[in-house]
């Protein structure tokens, strides 16, 4: 098997060998090349690199590099491929009760449709897997090549009802590909999208028992609630989490991590913030959440900003800034950010700042995170409001199709410029750092 180039530099070392579009990568130091792994893995620690290129007219060609370690490998052959990975990307195979995907509304671009389940992605991006979708070549590879860690989405522990929730005859058996990475001493990082009266409770109970039995492997286990949009015409009911069943969920895993840690030293599992929001419970503190393993997935997000902003306030002196800005943020992060730009106010005088809480109207009311805010709910809901000098909103809203990322379009295409435009205000997108926003701001003229 090969990799088919897309693109020669001219003048580029492959370009003077003659390799052109539409040739093939064969091996590198005479490991065959399947996709992107394979290519960093082989090329990784090794002082001389050789290529084995085959041209379209069944010559093959050989390309020598040294490798010091300070250049893109790449790009010192000059050459590239149709997409990152160097091959297609591997499509799910579910069809998951809870899937995401399912629930967007139609006219929306092609891509955000397509429904990823890509092993490589998960070493390379973060992404998660749920192993339905894995080869014995990819399992192989995982383990001899110690690709760690890996994220899977296991959703429940119990075979039959990972079959049912997945909509998957083969989501059941799959499972045991865990106990093969455990083995092996394979890192992993798994999640539980939650459905209430479905996998949690009992079976809640279950799963935390099944995959902490995995540990160390196991090295850190989310629970997420699902997210139900207003498009969900044909797909099987799903009634969103009460604060009375979101309470329940975090009592059963703050249980299960109190006397696990007693143990282990870990908790080894954690609910996602949005639990804590839908019941109406205080946030745990910054030591309840160890290392944030869990962070890209909402775990603890809300109580590191907070405290990274306490603590940059606390070290900044007071001074005079005469401006005025305007941050725009989903529901459940307005709380928060009411609050602490409340005290940043407080602590400079002159200082103002509007904070707008957007009602997520494209998605739904249960939607309410920054990051699913499009760029038309941001305008219809702030024009004519006072916007102050800038306008900041979560970067995290503009991020495009997966693995590339765009700092200019919304989910729904409306463009960074439009919203600018149609505002008539700067638009910075920012990280969820407590700190760097503190800083932003303060050195803004």
């Amino acid at each position: 098997m090969a990799v088919i180039i897309s693109e020669v530099s001219k003048g580029s070392k492959c370009y003077k060998k003659g390799i052109r579009d539409g040739d093939s990568l064969l091996s590198v130091n005479g490991n065959e090349i399947i996709d992107r792994l394979d290519f960093d893995f082989y090329c990784q620690d090794e002082d001389r690199l050789v290529f084995e290129f085959l041209l379209e007219n069944g010559k093959k060609k050989i390309v020598k590099l040294k490798n010091n370690g300070e250049y893109d490998i790449l790009g010192k052959l000059g050459i590239g491929f149709d997409t990152y990975l160097m091959e297609k990307q591997h499509h799910c195979k579910n069809n998951c009760i809870f899937c995401f995907v399912d629930q967007l509304p139609k006219g929306m671009r092609k891509s955000l449709y397509f429904k990823d389940d890509d092993s490589r992605l998960s070493f390379l991006f973060g992404n998660y897997i749920t192993l339905t979708n894995i080869s014995e070549h990819e399992i192989e590879r995982i383990i001899s090549m110690h690709i760690s860690p890996v994220n899977i989405s296991v959703h429940t522990m119990n075979p039959e009802l990972r079959v049912r929730m997945m909509k998957n005859p083969h989501a059941g058996e799959c499972l045991k590909i865990l106990d093969r990475f455990a083995k092996a001493g394979i890192k992993m990082n798994t999640q539980l999208v939650l459905c209430p009266d479905i996998n949690d409770g009992e079976e809640l109970k279950f799963s935390l028992e099944k995959l902490s039995a995995l540990y160390p492997a196991v090295q850190s286990i989310a629970a997420v609630p699902v997210g139900l949009t207003d498009h969900r015409e044909g797909l099987e009911k799903i009634e969103p989490y009460t604060a009375e069943k979101a309470s329940a969920v975090i009592d059963i895993i703050e249980e299960f991590g109190e006397e696990f840690k007693k143990e282990n030293g870990t908790r080894l599992a954690f609910p996602a913030d949005e639990f804590y929001l839908k019941a109406k419970r205080e946030m745990p503190q910054e030591e309840f959440y160890e290392d944030f393993p869990q962070l890209d997935n909402g775990v603890g997000m809300w109580t590191l900003t907070k405290s990274q902003f306490y603590d940059e306030l606390d070290n900044s002196q007071p001074e005079t800034k005469d401006l005025e800005i305007s941050f725009a943020v989903g529901e459940a992060a307005y709380l928060l950010f009411e609050e602490m730009m409340k005290a940043l106010e407080k602590k400079f005088q002159g200082l103002k700042i509007h904070v707008y809480k957007i009602e997520n109207r494209f998605f739904g009311k249960n939607i309410t995170v920054s990051g699913l805010i499009t760029g038309r709910d941001l305008i219809d809901q702030l024009k004519g409001k006072p916007l102050g000098k800038t306008l900041f909103i979560a970067s995290s809203m503009i991020r495009a199709d997966y693995p590339e990322k765009s700092d200019g379009v919304f989910l729904d295409d409306i463009t960074l410029d439009q919203a600018i435009e149609e505002l008539n205000v700067k638009i910075v997108p920012n990280s969820c750092d407590g700190a760097q926003m503190i800083k932003m701001i303060l050195e803004m003229e």
